[in-house]
């Protein structure tokens, strides 16, 4: 290159535009009765057939009931077919694209853990052993999605059963889960999933307490609900519902 002159460079553009198309449905027809018979067995070979576990039934060409515990088994189950049972980020995207009718129905998506105390103490200090260990510094609350844990045998709990994380188990912090914020509302969440509190919001945050470990889920009108039915991780209704979800590189689609 001569002195004070240098060629304007060109190249090619290197941009990445990841683009993740995400698939969701409840567990119906064929696929979800394949699922559902093998949720039954796995329940009764892996844990006995605990009660917490005999909670959802197959009719009219869909799985019904949901139960945290019932929720982490089936997302094992449908992991082998490369699916996962749906986030609180998820069940956010399925509103905002207005693919599933979940109004009326509840869906179980995750774990709010608040102290070591009731309701659920043995579980909350179990868990807080295993996220301590991982962060000795996090602090509660704290979300857990329901894709993110594994179940174990545990004679010493309520259930039968305890949760422990997976390796990549999203332990999200959740300021927003303290009682005082109980009845307030809003209408957008962030990524994870959850709430942006606006005083003119058209959704409704229920929260009952501030210990323990509770559940999370999706109201049958579209509030976030952490109240009395969250204590007993065991309960479970005929409005229940297991949404699950798939993700595609829509690169790869193309």
């Amino acid at each position: 290159m001569s002195a004070g002159y240098t060629p304007k460079f060109t190249g090619a553009p290197l941009i990445e535009v990841p683009t993740v198309i995400l698939r969701a449905n409840f567990l119906t027809e064929d696929f979800g009765k394949a699922v559902f018979d093998e949720y039954k067995e796995r329940a009764k070979a892996d844990y006995g057939n605990a009660d917490v576990l005999n909670v959802l039934s197959y009719s009219n060409d869909v799985v019904k009931g949901s139960n945290p515990p019932a929720v982490v088994l089936m997302n094992y189950v449908v992991s082998q077919a490369g699916l996962r049972t749906a986030t609180p980020a998820d069940l956010e995207r399925v509103l905002r694209c207005n693919v599933l009718p979940l109004r009326g129905q509840y869906e179980d998506s995750a774990l709010i853990l608040r102290s070591d105390r009731n309701p659920n103490e043995y579980l909350a200090r179990d868990l807080i052993e295993q996220i301590k260990a991982r962060n000795p510094k996090a602090k509660m609350p704290l979300m857990i999605p329901l894709a993110g844990l594994e179940l174990a045998n545990d004679s010493n709990s309520n259930y039968g059963l305890v949760f422990k994380l997976k390796e990549d188990a999203d332990i999200i912090y959740a300021p927003q889960l303290v009682k005082k914020n109980s009845g307030k509302t809003f209408s957008q969440t962030d990524r994870k999933g959850l709430p942006i509190l606006d005083e003119e919001g058209n959704r409704t945050l229920y929260l009952w307490n501030n210990s323990g470990l509770s559940r999370l889920y999706l109201g049958g009108d579209l509030g976030l609900g952490v109240n009395y039915f969250s204590d007993d991780l065991g309960l479970s209704g005929g409005s229940g519902r297991v949404v699950c979800v798939s993700g595609e590189d829509g690169a790869k689609n193309n």
